[in-house]
């Protein structure tokens, strides 16, 4: 029986080799750059040393974590901030692409649509340091174009970079500038599997230009919506740092210092790897957590998942 079974999967190997040559380089990157770095996770239950290595330096346990849950005065804060801007990235940030893929997808002049399609892009395509600079600059109280048309208007000059408050407006802000026309790619791509004949079915019960849109392409779309938002979840205890650290400053820390900051300010600036990599694995086994028990729920209620 395994004989055989091995002999089939070796035929259908040997027929789709090209196919299995093209998987090859994305197989090696994971476990290159994925797999083989885990048994660097050892170093979050060690008082680790560079001098010594990760298999000479002191085991202590979860002497990390604790100073991280327990030790820690802003542990609470961190993991709040970092909530808060996942679940209003997913509030607001993760429908951006569904309805902007679908005002692509009626817009009936071809050449109109290309130039919208391509304008969204080019924000995605311009680095991090370049968006925060952007933002310091039309933020500024003094000469920012913010403060300027808020003059014109009779108000006083906000300084928008200083208030905790304002802080997670303009992060979700400009992530949904920067990313929401480049995310429509996915979705438009499901749009273009629907079968054409679901359309022609409709027109000719009477459904109209919405009706169309909400009961077909939508439905069309949702495999694709379940598939981000289950590995969305997986991120929910982090986020990208980089944009965070060029925009928050000691006025704005109440709500812009996150769990990946601190530990950038801990692990990187101040050298100490083993609390930072006791907080990665808290934050990646929350991840995988969820991805897990979000990925149990879709298959129960649609025949889309994971695995």
């Amino acid at each position: 029986m395994v004989a055989s079974n091995w002999k089939a999967g070796w035929r259908v190997a040997r027929k789709n080799k090209i196919l299995y040559l093209l998987m090859l380089p994305g197989i090696l990157y994971y476990i290159i750059f994925k797999y083989v770095p885990m048994y660097g996770i050892l170093i979050a239950f060690q008082d680790y040393s560079m001098g010594l290595g990760i298999w000479g330096s002191k085991f202590v346990g979860f002497k990390h974590f604790t100073e991280f849950f327990v030790n820690t005065p802003d542990s609470w804060k961190l993991i709040r901030n970092t909530l808060m801007l996942n679940l209003y990235d997913l509030l607001f940030h993760f429908p951006t692409p569904i309805v902007l893929a679908l005002l692509f997808h009626e817009l009936r002049n071809k050449y109109f649509k290309r130039m919208v399609q391509t304008i969204s892009y080019m924000p995605h395509f311009l680095s991090t340091v370049v968006i925060a600079g952007i933002l310091v600059i039309f933020l500024s109280p003094t000469t920012g174009i913010a403060n300027v048309i808020m003059k014109w208007f009779g108000a006083e000059p906000v300084m928008f970079l200083g208030l905790p408050e304002w802080f997670r407006t303009i992060f979700i802000g400009s992530e949904i500038w920067q990313k929401a026309g480049w995310g429509t790619i996915l979705y438009l791509a499901a749009i273009a599997g629907i079968d054409p004949s679901l359309y022609e079915a409709a027109e000719m019960d009477g459904a109209n230009r919405f009706r169309k849109m909400w009961h077909i392409t939508l439905v069309g779309m949702v495999p694709v919506m379940i598939i981000l938002f289950v590995l969305n979840l997986g991120h929910i205890m982090e986020i990208g740092y980089q944009k965070i650290i060029l925009l928050y400053n000691p006025l704005n820390y109440e709500t812009s210092d996150v769990i990946n900051t601190y530990v950038y300010r801990r692990g990187i600036l101040d050298a100490d790897f083993s609390f930072a990599s006791a907080v990665g694995l808290f934050q990646s086994v929350i991840g995988l957590v969820l991805v897990v028990f979000a990925n149990r729920i879709a298959r129960k209620h649609s025949e889309t998942s994971l695995w």
